[in-house]
């Protein structure tokens, strides 16, 4: 659902930190379907969770704020976000396994 402004957006997000084993893919799901952002994410061999989203992009500011905070036993370190055109290419959130 668009802003009122419509500006959409995608977004690539790497999220740092204690954020496997501690129910953070989860907790993604959870908020992208409280806030209508549509996506994935995924954890990545390394340790980092790996998201790609798209929706409105103050609902994407305000979902990257969340995504910050964590779940209670995770432990964000870093949220790098690279910004890319609005594609529509998501029907919801799902987690990649």
């Amino acid at each position: 659902m668009a802003g009122t402004n419509g500006s959409m957006a995608s977004a690539e997000i790497y999220v740092e930190g204690r954020v496997q084993g501690v129910g953070y893919r989860f907790f993604t799901e959870r908020k992208a379907g409280e806030m209508g952002v549509k996506g994935w994410s995924m954890n990545l061999p390394d340790g980092r969770v790996m998201l790609e989203v798209e929706g409105d992009k103050g609902v994407l500011e305000q979902f990257i704020d969340e995504l910050k905070a964590g779940p209670s036993m995770s432990n964000v370190k870093k949220v790098k976000v690279s910004w890319m055109p609005y594609q529509g290419k998501f029907k919801y959130f799902t987690i990649k396994v």
